[in-house]
């Protein structure tokens, strides 16, 4: 019988406590309000300062001839073998510039360089949002040990939450299979305490930017 009352009183308070309005015992946080000091500078440079810093490789172009035309050199002078691709668009830009690649979804696993577009480049991380619908699938900016992003100063955006909210509008109810984040190339210093490259992805990791009207300002 005492187990029993014992257990209606916490019951009796616990309905009491949901019934009673109280104030919360913490401020109420403005999820709108931006935590990080004023961006001082154009969003291209900030982006390309980040993404520099998480050691990434920022390549800047004014169009996309000139892209293309640095893509061509970066094959030649690097020997880099032949890129894997399976954007239909990059793989229409591609062939028009007469650089040749590889696409047959078996061969992903002997690729070293994949090439994808991206969703938005977030200046304040020198992060670039990736997402299954354009890359397309996962594996591409996994398996090559070098990933290639093609981006435009148009999909520049200063925070987190900015490429969040236009992703959103973006597919609005028909979202892909997967939104991430990369931040450089894969990193690891889980074992005994070294830094490892390349651990769990590509070890390098370009960012073409090119040029399409928007200046890099936001």
């Amino acid at each position: 019988m005492e187990e029993s009352a014992s257990r209606e009183k916490i019951l009796k308070r616990i309905r009491n406590a949901l019934i009673e309005k109280t104030d919360p015992p913490f401020p109420i946080i403005d999820q709108e309000l931006n935590v990080h000091p004023e961006l001082t500078d154009t969003l291209d440079v900030i982006f390309a300062q980040e993404l520099v810093r998480v050691a990434g490789k920022f390549v800047y172009s004014e169009s996309e001839d000139e892209f293309l035309g640095v893509l061509k050199s970066f094959i030649l002078e690097k020997d880099w073998p032949l890129l894997y691709c399976l954007d239909p668009i990059i793989q229409k830009t591609l062939k028009q510039a007469g650089i040749p690649f590889e696409s047959i979804p078996d061969k992903i696993l002997e690729a070293r360089i994949g090439i994808t577009r991206c969703e938005y480049l977030i200046a304040r991380l020198g992060s670039v949002m990736v997402s299954s619908t354009l890359n397309p699938g996962r594996k591409i900016i996994v398996f090559p040990e070098i990933h290639l992003v093609v981006g435009y100063t148009s999909q520049l955006v200063p925070e987190l939450k900015d490429a969040f909210k236009l992703i959103r509008k973006k597919y609005a109810e028909d979202w892909p299979s997967m939104v991430s984040l990369i931040t450089g190339p894969s990193r690891t210093a889980d074992i005994e305490k070294t830094l490892v490259m390349g651990a769990h992805g590509p070890k390098e990791f370009y960012v073409f930017l090119i040029e399409d009207g928007a200046g890099g300002n936001g």
